[in-house]
């Protein structure tokens, strides 16, 4: 006898056997129809983002207003301001007894660097041309 003539060998679907988990998917190319009492799934509609980088500037001035308050009431020598080129925040902390400028983030050296790149942007880019 010819072993591989036996249905054995022949794989399990030789015999009739459905190896397939319940849920598995379908061996690739086939395609198995979903039961006819199942849902019928929709893609969700995509989300609305409605973004204004000017109300967004707006309302960061008046948070850092707002802190500004909080923090003078509090006594402590700690400043927020915005830069008015780069519309980035920045902090200062300050030394209660002299007024010196312990800690800024950004540092100074980092804003002038910005703000020299921000003078090139007009020599990189020449909308003009």
């Amino acid at each position: 006898m010819n072993i591989s003539s036996t249905p054995a060998a022949l794989g399990p679907e030789a015999v009739g056997v459905n190896l397939r988990l319940p849920g598995a998917s379908a061996p690739e190319g086939t395609r198995a129809a979903p039961p006819p009492d199942a849902p019928r799934l929709d893609s969700p509609a995509k989300p609305r983002v409605d973004f204004d980088p000017d109300r967004m500037v707006k309302n960061l001035r008046e948070a850092i207003d707002h802190l500004n308050k909080q923090i003078a009431s509090s006594g402590r020598k700690l400043g927020f301001a915005m830069d008015d080129v780069l519309n980035y925040p920045v902090v200062t902390v300050r030394n209660a007894s002299t007024g010196e400028v312990v800690r800024q983030i950004p540092s100074e050296a980092v804003i002038r660097v910005a703000h020299t790149l921000d003078e090139l942007k007009g020599l990189l880019y020449d909308a003009t041309s």
